[in-house]
């Protein structure tokens, strides 16, 4: 009993020995970290300063790095010196004055700090107002209605950027409205882009960038057309002009500022053989065409028998319908106002065609002799037409149950 009491007296103590080693141990390595930093404070690196010179302006570049100091000499200002400042800050300013007005299109301001010029002084050339576009892409001299654009085809995104600077010389009785412009590029978009002018006046400005996504193939195929509205208070348009711009060949110098006139309603079409008038409508509920064909003027009548018209409706190379008028004598520029109308379903807008012909009658009495053709005109899709002839198609597609009245030029028959 004697031993046991023994040997459970030792085991104890040894236990508590063993603990009290552990705590010492545990506490030893604390403080020993405890006392090891992983940051060494460095020396002082400022160097003894002067009494007399100008204070020192301390700036820390982060806390690892320590401070570096500088200092700004004392300046010492005359009246001749402060002079040489006033005359250096004005050429100055009227250098970066000329450089902000040289190039407007690649404007770039620059600082310049010279050694007699204040620290912390803004350059007044630099933010001077910029001269107006107006000065900048004046118009070529003339009385004509003008439009300045730019056109640049992007190959690696195949994109055609049309960029809209302003308007010249536009009429005075649009000079007070607002100006719109709509753009499209034939055959295919039927979706007109539109600008609004930012003002009135003779000259309103655009500057606005319209994107077309088409391909490098289709490119010198296609014609970018931009028709220019007038818009009165009551909302209602009148067309100013319009200008068709075929792209091929045109865009070897891309970026470059074009000069085009409008061409307007009087003076568009200078035929030889003289122009006529005509207007065109389409119903899709109705799927119905309407063509009124108003006045022709400038004819070359060969006798006095008097004129008509033959309209043809035409899909692919088969006439679905031929409609004449009536017989208008005695005059040169004759009043037809003949109204027809043909069923074409809406699927065959792009396959279908309408062929104008004016023609003389022979005498009564030479019964069996055809008429003679004083001029042709077609007008329909891209598959047919081109130029103000596609336009007025794709105006009549674009503009539903509305009529749209367009002069066209006559052409010698094949």
């Amino acid at each position: 009993m004697a031993d046991q009491g023994l040997l459970l007296a030792v085991g104890v103590s040894l236990g508590l020995l063993t603990l009290l080693l552990l705590g010492l141990m545990t506490y030893y390595l604390w403080r020993r970290k405890k006392d090891q930093s992983p940051y060494e404070e460095l020396p002082s690196t400022l160097p003894p300063v002067p009494a007399c010179s100008a204070p020192v302006i301390q700036v820390s570049l982060g806390s690892w790095v320590g401070e570096i100091p500088f200092t700004l000499p004392p300046r010492f200002s005359t009246q001749k010196q402060g002079e040489l400042e006033m005359e250096e800050n004005e050429e100055v300013e009227v250098e970066m004055k000329t450089e902000t007005r040289r190039d407007i299109l690649a404007h770039r301001g620059s600082l310049s700090v010279r050694s007699w010029y204040p620290v912390g002084t803004v350059l007044a050339g630099l933010y001077s107002e910029l001269p107006p576009l107006s000065e900048v892409v004046a118009p070529p001299p003339g009385m004509a209605t003008r439009l300045c654009f730019s056109v640049e085809y992007r190959r690696s995104g195949e994109q055609l950027a049309v960029t809209l600077f302003r308007l010249g010389n536009l009429p005075p009785r649009f000079h007070g409205n607002v100006t719109l412009v709509e753009l499209r590029l034939l055959p295919d978009d039927r979706r007109p882009r539109q600008a609004k002018a930012r003002g009135t006046g003779p000259d309103p400005e655009f500057n606005d960038c319209f994107v077309f996504q088409v391909s490098g193939v289709c490119v010198p195929q296609s014609i970018l057309s931009v028709c220019v509205l007038s818009v009165v208070q009551g909302g209602k348009r009148h067309a100013v002009g319009r200008v068709l711009f075929p792209l091929e060949g045109e865009l070897g110098q891309a970026g470059r500022v074009l000069w085009r006139d409008l061409e307007t309603e009087d003076d568009t079409q200078c035929s030889e053989l003289g122009d006529v008038q005509v207007s065109l409508s389409y119903s899709p509920t109705l799927q119905r065409l309407s063509v009124v064909v108003l006045r022709a003027r400038g004819l070359q009548l060969l006798t006095d028998t008097g004129v008509c018209v033959q309209v043809s409706l035409q899909i692919h190379t088969q006439v679905v319908k031929v409609k004449h008028s009536c017989v208008v004598k005695g005059e040169t520029d004759p009043c037809f106002n003949h109204r027809t109308t043909f069923k074409l379903r809406s699927q065959h807008l792009d396959e279908a065609c309408l062929s104008f012909e004016l023609q003389q009658p022979n005498d009564i009495r030479q019964t069996t002799e055809l008429p003679v053709v004083l001029g042709v005109l077609v007008v329909g899709p891209f598959m047919y037409a081109r130029g103000p002839q596609l336009q007025h198609w794709m105006d009549m597609v674009n503009t539903l149950q509305e009529p749209v009245k367009l002069w066209h030029g006559l052409s010698r028959a094949t």
